[in-house]
């Protein structure tokens, strides 16, 4: 069970600054959370294997392949500068 010093001891960790209704409501909530996980922890999860999902879901991706390249004129129409075969952008780095 955790009691009020524990929650006043992890509010100063954390830099909160809790009032008294706050560190009751808190003291309180935190204890049915922790007497929620007592329960959970009686279960038989021997013959659960281990996941990180509920759900299983797979991640939707196309193959990949070779495509022939654009236009040079075609690509260099959408870019605001460029100078020579190259994109013209503006300097982010100081010199020196």
């Amino acid at each position: 069970m955790i009691d009020r010093e524990d929650v006043m001891k992890v509010a100063h960790l954390a830099r909160l600054q809790l009032t008294e209704a706050e560190t009751t409501q808190l003291t309180t909530q935190l204890g049915n959370i922790l007497d929620y996980f007592e329960q959970l922890s009686e279960l038989d999860v021997a013959a659960v294997e281990p996941t990180t999902r509920a759900i299983d879901v797979s991640n939707v991706t196309r193959t990949d392949s070779l495509e022939p390249c654009h236009e040079l004129e075609e690509i260099f129409a959408c870019a605001p500068e460029q100078e020579g075969d190259f994109f013209k952008v503006p300097k982010i780095m100081a010199e020196g």
